[in-house]
């Protein structure tokens, strides 16, 4: 029995080691990003106080569930006698919260701040891990959305072909000519945005891409004879779309997907360095960037970390890519 595409591609994927370490560590890093409160946090993670036990990551709690005459719980300065206990993070800062013991903001690298703290005496570590979050998030928000309208589009214009496909190509050649960063800035400077604001913003200049690709497979596989053959055989069109041509033209999705995904990190990290990104106090990798640029020669901290985290993120969806389009080669993955 002959082998099919999908499984000779996974065969061929599972075989690049450098691909397959690069998604495992990715995954490893976006899962310790997600559950970032279990590792960098203020609050403990289990306290048992006066006999009771709290769990102060899932739930907040108030001065006066403590018996504080505090509205709020510094957990930290919390009276514990030897009965007590707590259960801390490995990390005692969440990445809002300014470490005031320091002489001066930022500060180097301690054993309290790991990778030191930036301007605003916040860990740096803290900052770092929850910003693999939002950039992560953004970055595959955009691809899902900008993946989703230039699939559409292409298909479209790719199925229909005439003039559907003329103006279409005219529509999407006009818009394409659009100075998107020029745009993005002004309109972030306009409105206040958040993460799910600029991914919309950043979707609408990002689907032009994509959808050239699907345009050409729906051109190719239009006219093949498995889909004239279901034609024949009174096959409705929404069946023909769905089931014979899209599962065929899948490859440019999957191959550019990781690429796409790098570049609107990489995309992100610039604009919150230029300062219309996310808005503060939202962790962010090219906030500290920004920090690193104006403290240069006193905090290395600041620019050696964001740029290390960056890079090998990078890098890791770079060795993901080129294992999905070696995969994907028909050349190479026999």
């Amino acid at each position: 029995m002959s082998e099919s595409p999908w499984r000779r591609r996974v065969r061929c994927f599972r075989a690049d080691r450098f691909a397959i370490v690069s998604l495992a560590l990715l995954v490893f890093f976006g899962a310790l990003s997600m559950s970032a409160e279990l590792w960098s946090n203020s609050r403990p993670i289990v306290i048992k106080y006066k006999d009771r036990i709290y769990f102060p990551v899932l739930k907040e709690y108030y001065g006066k569930d403590f018996d504080l005459p505090s509205l709020t719980v510094d957990f930290k300065n919390l009276p514990m006698t030897n009965s007590d206990w707590a259960w801390w993070p490995i990390n005692r800062w969440d990445p809002f919260e300014s470490n005031l013991k320091v002489d001066s903001f930022p500060s180097e690298p301690t054993s309290t701040n790991f990778f030191g703290t930036d301007d605003r005496g916040r860990d740096v570590f803290a900052r770092l891990l929850y910003g693999y979050r939002f950039s992560m998030g953004y970055a595959l928000l955009v691809w899902v959305l900008a993946t989703t309208l230039g699939t559409i589009f292409g298909a479209v214009m790719g199925y229909m072909g005439s003039w559907v496909d003329f103006l279409g190509q005219r529509l999407v050649e006009i818009w394409s000519t659009v100075p998107v960063i020029f745009l993005l800035i002004m309109l972030v400077s306009i409105f206040q945005p958040n993460i799910y604001f600029l991914a919309a913003l950043t979707t609408i200049f990002e689907w032009m891409g994509i959808s050239y690709y699907i345009r050409g497979e729906f051109l190719r596989l239009r006219r093949m004879d498995f889909v004239e053959a279901a034609r024949a055989q009174g096959s409705r069109l929404p069946r023909i779309l769905m089931t014979h041509i899209f599962p065929n033209a899948l490859t440019p999705i999957i191959t550019f997907s990781p690429f796409i995904i790098a570049g609107h990190i990489y995309g992100l990290a610039g604009l919150d360095y230029l300062g219309f990104g996310l808005p503060p106090p939202t962790p962010s990798w090219g906030e500290l960037l920004r920090q690193a640029h104006k403290n240069f020669t006193t905090a290395w901290w600041l620019a050696t970390f964001p740029s290390m985290a960056l890079f090998f993120t990078l890098l890791l969806l770079a060795n993901v890519g080129q294992g999905v389009r070696r995969a994907f080669d028909p050349k190479g993955n026999g």
